[in-house]
């Protein structure tokens, strides 16, 4: 049997708990077609623990897309995020994150890939605080509205029915104008807004090797855009959302890019 089919399987709690079915199959899958160790820890911390005990196990996460951070974040900051391809089993109430990296939806075949697949290195942003930014970042925060709906369904549709009502029985409210801010934004040391010039919004996203930057001053402007391999905001305390988590406040924060830093196991092409 060669390392490469012996696996460390994951399973975070949250997969468990809300899609007991899928993570099943994932199973069934996996452990068909290798020598697979289940690992079902009850807390992050377990989860850690797991991960840095794994040997020369390839390490599969089955959860969702606060797993799949939480296992390249921690591997990042042991610095052996560069020794072993993560794999994915995306199973949970947000997987955007894991699509749009590549990883198939549905459990027999991401597990499949698990299995068949090819390691592809993928770009990482890393902040000053060893944060990690897989996809896209948003400054300030901004919540997720497939997300929210997602996690708190009921809430989302008792809320609905009662705008509704209040909508029936008098005129909406005129929407609120859009909230501005006041940051400096650098780009590999080049400013490309200051604090005299309010903006709407900051994204940074990983793109071929470099960071893309854009700013948004006014919904009516152009967006400035750069590219570069660092980039700086600060200003007031702003909060942010890096892929699926936001943190903050901060005052200043700055990112990092790091070329291939991690791999992924995807589709074989």
């Amino acid at each position: 049997m060669s390392d490469h089919d012996q696996l460390l399987v994951v399973i975070d709690p949250v997969a468990r708990r809300i899609d007991g079915e899928s993570v099943r199959i994932a199973k069934d899958v996996l452990c068909g077609g290798s020598e697979a160790k289940i690992c079902l820890p009850a807390s992050h911390e377990e989860f850690a623990r797991a991960l840095a005990r794994r040997g020369p196990r390839r390490p599969v996460v089955v959860g969702d897309d606060r797993a799949l951070l939480r296992a390249v974040t921690l591997l990042h900051r042991d610095r052996r995020l560069g020794d072993d391809a993560l794999a994915l089993v995306p199973v949970g109430a947000s997987v955007q994150l894991a699509h749009s990296l590549g990883v198939p939806a549905g459990p027999v075949a991401a597990a499949r890939a698990v299995l068949d697949g090819a390691v592809r290195r993928l770009d990482l942003l890393v902040d000053e605080s060893d944060g990690v930014v897989l996809g896209d970042l948003a400054i300030p925060a901004v919540r997720d509205p497939a997300r929210d709906d997602a996690e708190g369904h009921g809430a989302s549709v008792w809320t609905a029915c009662r705008s509704l009502v209040r909508t029936l029985v008098r005129p909406a409210p005129p929407a609120p104008p859009p909230c501005r801010h006041r940051l400096r934004v650098e780009a590999d040391g080049v400013l490309l807004t200051d604090l005299d010039q309010p903006v709407e919004g900051v994204t940074v996203r990983t793109d071929g090797g470099r960071a893309e930057v854009t700013v948004q001053h006014d919904a009516g402007s152009v967006p400035l855009r750069a590219r570069a391999l660092t980039v700086t905001v600060s200003g007031a305390d702003f909060r942010y959302r890096a892929d699926a988590l936001i943190t903050g406040p901060v005052r200043t924060r700055t990112w990092t890019m790091r070329q291939g830093a991690w791999g992924l196991t995807l589709p074989a092409a």
